[in-house]
């Protein structure tokens, strides 16, 4: 039976009501961390079990939900709830404007270090184990030949291959380091898949939004793209991508099944297998990027393509830049049964990867601290994801949609449809804050009401009074 209080009122149901005032009055703010079970025994002089009923009937009131291995977290799902985007529809349709100058922009105001930075999708210098990586570089210039002066083989660092290899096995990818080739980051290895798999005037697939690098690159190799409708929670239409590997001729396919960028989209695994299946029946080439799968808030990684490749169709792409070190350009390719055809392509464009800091993160890997670091990682970048929402839903114009990404860094935001973000990128720029403007992830007339936050930043009192304030600015832009 459970105790009741003097007044009779139920043990849980008072240190429930008591954490529920809080929150309501913002002593406890969304994405803050609740009190321990253990703390609440103690504090209450109650057993684990009240406590823990206590917890239960917050969650019940969807005040609360808990994170593995971390705790209870206020949630935003009591505020005021912002819609999801719909469904993208692209026309396939040329924009009347290159997007070109708006990246270009972004990058060079990126660089100052006094801007708030929500354009940028990598991880803050404050979240990365720098003191580690650091050592591990000392460690490589000792231990390489010529102190990593001399060319390392054309199939990249054994170490790091080996480790990723090994680390395969938590999206049930069980690769061999035969299988692995290293390569200069996550771009470079697509850039080598796509220059193995396509000649100029070939047509790709993407998912839309679809991250401005991949546009690029592929219009720099003269392709023609076709951008198809994406759902911000579950990715690629599954519908539309049947019809159109039946009506066109697909050199390839790119999709970022794990959380993809811009959107955070996470394709559930019976897509994954339906995906591989279908390009598989019409020998269509699937490059998947899975830079942001090690990022994810839920109890545990999602499998990969890959993970459901039977006949080495699958060319899966990564790197450490997101989660490690952005500079460093550690990145890998298992190209599957094209490995020969890519190799050949890194030979000719860049010989070798860089020896000292492919070394540096395959000995950060073998060290075991990878997963220690990305917990660590996994649980600020979900509380900023939170934050965010926070901001977002008390000081930005009504009507405004946000995606609902299950990991990653990017969020999606959708403004009133009579917004410009490009207009708005400009005000933002002028208080020292940058943002990706809609139109970036698209070759297309659309997007243009929408905009891309990052959410790696460290979150402190300057990110979120600049966050506040880009609300502002966009609501006084209606």
């Amino acid at each position: 039976m459970k105790k009741k209080t003097k007044s009779g009122e139920l043990l849980y149901l008072k240190i429930a009501n008591s954490l529920e005032q809080q929150i309501n009055n913002d002593t406890l703010k969304v994405g803050d961390k609740l009190p321990s079970i253990r703390m609440i025994c103690r504090q209450h002089g109650v057993s684990m079990s009240t406590a823990q009923f206590a917890y239960y009937e917050l969650e019940a009131r969807s005040l609360i939900e808990p994170r593995p291995q971390s705790g209870f977290y206020v949630s935003n799902s009591f505020r005021k709830k912002l819609a999801m985007p719909g469904l993208s529809r692209p026309e396939n349709k040329p924009a009347a404007k290159t997007v070109t100058d708006i990246i270009e922009n972004s990058f060079n105001d990126a660089g100052e270090n006094n801007f708030t930075i929500f354009s940028r999708g990598v991880p803050a210098t404050q979240l990365l184990p720098i003191a580690k990586l650091n050592k591990g570089m000392l460690q490589a210039v000792r231990s390489l030949p010529g102190g990593g002066t001399t060319y390392e083989p054309l199939q990249g660092n054994e170490k790091l291959r080996s480790q990723v290899a090994k680390w395969s096995f938590s999206w049930k990818g069980n690769l061999s380091k035969k299988e692995i080739l290293t390569t200069a980051g996550c771009m470079s290895a697509i850039s080598y898949c796509l220059m193995a798999l396509t000649k100029r005037g070939d047509t790709i697939a993407v998912e839309s939004p679809c991250f401005y690098g991949i546009l690029q690159l592929a219009q720099s190799l003269g392709l023609k793209i076709l951008e198809l409708p994406t759902d911000p929670q579950t990715g690629v239409d599954m519908e539309s991508l049947k019809k159109i590997v039946q009506k066109t001729n697909l050199a390839a396919c790119i999709f970022v099944s794990n959380f993809n960028n811009p959107f955070g989209s996470l394709m559930p695994e019976e897509h994954k297998k339906e995906a591989v299946k279908l390009l598989g029946k019409y020998n269509i080439p699937l490059i998947e990027d899975d830079i942001y799968g090690d990022l994810y808030f839920g109890d545990k990684r999602p499998t990969c393509c890959k993970s459901f490749d039977e006949t080495g169709t699958v060319l899966l792409c990564s790197s450490y830049s997101k989660t490690l070190a952005p500079a460093y350009r550690v990145g890998w390719v298992a190209a599957g049964k094209f490995m020969n055809e890519v190799m050949k392509i890194k030979l000719f464009h860049s010989l070798s990867s860089t020896p000292i800091t492919h070394e540096a993160v395959g000995s950060f890997l073998e060290t075991g601290r990878y997963e220690a670091h990305l917990r660590k990682l996994r649980k600020t970048l979900y509380t900023n994801y939170l934050q965010y929402v926070r901001i977002i839903g008390e000081c930005f114009p009504d009507g405004t949609r946000i995606s609902r990404p299950q990991g990653g860094l990017s969020l999606w935001v959708e403004l009133p449809k009579q917004m410009d973000t490009i207009e708005l990128y400009n005000a933002a720029v002028s208080k020292k804050i940058t943002f990706s403007p809609g139109n970036m992830f698209t070759l297309q007339n659309q997007f243009s009401n929408c905009m891309r936050l990052s959410y790696g930043l460290e979150w402190n009192e300057k990110t979120e009074n600049s966050l506040k304030l880009l609300g502002r600015l966009a609501k006084a832009g209606i």
